[in-house]
């Protein structure tokens, strides 16, 4: 059990010594993104309707439930260079779906907020059409 947790070089340590890549520097406790949180064979690269770039959507369900940094974002976004996830991030920001907070990282704005159920729509869509889009793509 961690009783207090301590700033050290911006990241936190709890007494036991174990540095916590959990926590962000409100002192909350987040948990960690879950690496197998996208199935590989997603549907999103057959997707005819995209919100931003190729990585656009994974980002915004990466950002659903707080602020996370860069860091943290390519770990379930298997894949994705370093490159590539600035882009979209920065496309993003220019949309006025993400910003940036400082010492946190990136988080939903209410607009990228608003775009979340519209999202859950696109995604059921492909899930029940997953055996046409393949075929679509296949002939």
């Amino acid at each position: 059990m961690i009783r207090s947790l301590t700033l050290t070089h911006g990241r936190h340590r709890s007494r036991d010594g174990g540095i916590r890549s959990d926590t962000d520097y409100r002192g909350g406790v987040r948990a960690p993104l879950d690496k197998d949180m996208f199935d590989p064979l997603c549907p999103s690269g057959l997707m005819p309707i995209r919100v931003g770039d190729k990585w656009a959507g994974m980002v915004i369900r990466c950002l659903e439930h707080g602020p996370r940094r860069f860091s943290e974002l390519r770990v379930p976004i298997r894949g994705v260079t370093a490159k590539a996830l600035t882009k979209s991030l920065r496309g993003l920001e220019r949309d006025g779906l993400v910003s940036r907070v400082a010492g946190l990282g990136y988080e939903l704005t209410p607009l990228g907020r608003s775009i979340l159920e519209p999202l859950d729509a696109m995604c059921a869509w492909a899930r029940e059409h997953w055996d046409e889009l393949i075929d679509a793509r296949e002939a």
